[in-house]
């Protein structure tokens, strides 16, 4: 079975992805959890602490099975860096299986193409060779077991779920060293409208707070802290 490759699916404006850049995951999860939006992922982790990624989703979704269930032909792997943009997060559904679907070499074709950082729900491997080359990646799993005959891309640019959190293609991902969230493009104006509005409040508070202001004084003051 071939990968169903889909590329033709809406994106965030340049400019709407700019206005996350400088917005902590914390910020924008407040914003998701008041608007009632399922977007907080919790259970992966940053491969590097103190990494950060803001940009579009470029959604994958795999199958595993044990050894020997595909050809090495059957990854898929090359074909998902092939065909994402600049600026894009590959977000991978490996369904949380404990099996590496990317590596150190992986990480430098990306970086070197221009992709914005990693997402998987699934495994890694080669944790020092991403460290070394500086490229984002955040998984549930770092193991030593190669995806090489385990594991096989089905389709890309589609809905996939991470964490259990519906993400399509064209969403906008923010990770950082607290979380990741993914921001729906259809509200995403919105929540970076109010994302941006705590985020002066939360600039503010450390003004005051700096200043001698104590911090029962400052909840009250800026009560979404």
């Amino acid at each position: 079975m071939a990968i169903d490759m889909n590329t033709d699916y809406q994106r965030p404006p340049a400019e709407l992805v700019d206005r996350f850049r400088t917005l902590a995951s914390s910020t924008v999860g407040n914003v998701l959890d008041d608007l009632g939006i399922d977007g907080i992922i919790l259970n992966l982790k940053p491969v590097v602490f103190g990494t950060r990624i803001v940009g579009p989703a470029y959604t994958v979704k795999e199958i595993s099975g044990v050894r020997g269930t595909f050809s090495a032909a059957e990854f898929g792997l090359g074909a998902v860096i092939d065909t994402a943009r600049s600026g894009d997060v590959v977000v991978i559904d490996n369904a949380g299986q404990q099996v590496s679907t990317w590596g150190g070499i992986a990480s430098l074709a990306a970086r070197n193409k221009g992709v914005g950082g990693l997402i998987v729900d699934g495994g890694v491997r080669d944790a020092d060779e991403i460290n070394e080359f500086g490229f984002p990646v955040f998984s549930r799993h770092v193991v030593p077991l190669s995806g090489k005959t385990r594991v096989k891309v089905i389709a890309t640019g589609g809905v996939v779920k991470i964490d259990g959190v519906r993400v399509s293609a064209g969403d906008i991902i923010v990770a950082d060293s607290t979380g990741i969230v993914c921001v729906p493009l259809a509200k995403a104006e919105e929540i970076a409208a109010r994302a941006e509005k705590l985020d002066q409040d939360d600039r503010r508070a450390i003004e005051e707070i700096n200043k001698g202001l104590d911090f029962t004084t400052a909840l009250s003051k800026f009560p979404k802290l």
